[in-house]
């Protein structure tokens, strides 16, 4: 495969949904965050070929949210631009997306990333509700709008919420968190464990805020646009344990140990990488990054989704011969602090690795010490279809300001997936 470089990237805070970005679009969070990257760039928007970003909950206003973006960031129209879901590994997808068609030669240059409002995610009536209010938009008389009228009931005016059911696998019946609940119970992994990983991560991202800023950009806050927002506001200054102890289990209230505390936020943000080959780069003068060295994606049972990384990982590191000596920095983005526990335990486990991996010998242990090192999802916060273009970032910066070589990013993906990519940059 030829050499796909990141030659730059940026990324909007990651804000807390129903929070500071509550009234920013998705489109326009990525309209923001693109236009931003251009400029840091140097870049004019009629050099990019194509623009593709992951996004779960598309807004309803803007049907492919990568076009619209495309155009609100100044990118010319007769530029092409799509926009892909692969549930929690969206923004892997458009940046791999990318590199398939570099390396094809269909494009040379791509802006790839992602886009998310959680805060926006619609509520939504059942059929039978819709069927009655489009009876009533239909009705030509008073009469005929009275008696329609008269068969509403309470229930009627109860929307779902579209983003708990996006949130809810349809082939199992979980939703995410029980997901991480059922892996909890297989690995044996206690509240303890889980509020212990959660602290961490909190810890390592308050500790990170200054060099975290070097991949965010500062967004100012609707609807007064006086107040600037450079930091990601999930991270907790004053987390303990004892904090963490207080909180009641959210997906099953008796016996359970996934809480809020334990888990992801929802998230609202934007990522965007700005994509071409190596040789180009150099040509052009552009810094680069860290190249693609191979990715993978692999399916797994959905009620146990969030085991996903050890499968992708093994076919990554298999493909390229490497082990995780071979890597300086881990990142497995934290869905929920139970879901990379179980991960990290399946992968040191030669049991499981005979069983569901065929391999002889364990995948290996992880070093901690080089995991999440700035913190993850606990802490940062998920808007699902920005993560994964989110770990690439993170994890090429660190790389850069540790002068390190190699990186292994990865996450579960809603649905029973996983995706890995193997990360590297030149030494100096």
């Amino acid at each position: 495969m030829k050499k796909i470089a990141v030659v730059g990237g940026v990324r909007t805070p990651f804000i807390k949904a129903w929070t500071f970005f509550d009234g920013v679009s998705a489109q326009r969070l990525g309209a923001l965050c693109v236009h931003e990257l251009l400029c840091r760039m140097n870049l004019k928007p009629e050099k990019i070929d194509e623009v593709i970003l992951g996004c779960v909950g598309e807004p309803i206003d803007a049907a492919n949210v990568a076009r619209v973006v495309s155009l609100m960031a100044g990118i010319p129209k007769d530029k092409k631009a799509y926009t892909v879901n692969r549930n929690c590994a969206s923004g892997f997808e458009a940046v791999t997306s990318a590199v398939e068609k570099i390396s094809l030669g269909v494009d040379e240059i791509v802006v790839a990333g992602g886009v998310e409002s959680m805060s926006n995610a619609p509520l939504v009536f059942s059929k039978e509700s819709a069927q009655l209010f489009m009876k009533l938009s239909r009705a030509r008389t008073l009469w005929d709008r009275l008696r329609i009228m008269a068969s509403f009931r309470l229930k009627h005016f109860s929307p779902h919420v579209a983003l708990q059911k996006a949130l809810t696998d349809p082939t199992c019946g979980l939703n995410m968190g029980q997901t991480a609940e059922v892996l909890a119970k297989k690995f044996g992994i206690t509240r303890e464990e889980q509020d212990t990983f959660a602290l961490a991560s909190h810890l390592k991202a308050v500790q990170a805020r200054a060099i975290l800023r070097e991949e965010i950009m500062g967004v100012f806050v609707a609807p007064k646009y006086k107040e600037m927002i450079c930091d990601d506001n999930g991270p907790r200054e004053g987390q303990s344990m004892e904090a963490l102890r207080k909180l009641k289990p959210v997906f099953e209230k008796k016996i359970g140990t996934v809480t809020a505390g334990n888990s992801s936020q929802l998230t609202d943000g934007a990522c965007a990488l700005i994509l071409m080959e190596e040789e180009k780069a150099e040509a052009l003068g552009y810094p680069v990054l860290g190249t693609i060295r191979d990715y993978a994606y692999a399916g797994v049972e959905p009620s146990e989704m969030g085991i996903g990384p050890v499968f992708a990982i093994h076919k990554v590191l298999k493909r390229n011969q490497m082990t995780f000596k071979d890597m300086d920095l881990i990142e497995i983005n934290e869905a929920f602090a139970a879901q990379v526990l179980a991960c990290l335990k399946a992968m040191a486990s030669q049991e499981f690795s005979k069983k569901y991996l065929g391999r002889p010998e364990a995948l290996g242990e992880v070093d901690e010490n080089i995991l999440n090192v700035n913190g993850g999802g606990v802490a940062l916060g998920h808007p699902v279809g920005v993560s994964g273009a989110r770990l690439i970032l993170t994890c090429l910066k660190e790389l850069e300001r540790r002068d390190q070589q190699r990186g292994l990013v990865s996450l579960c993906v809603g649905g029973g997936q996983g995706g890995a990519i193997i990360l590297e940059r030149k030494r100096q």
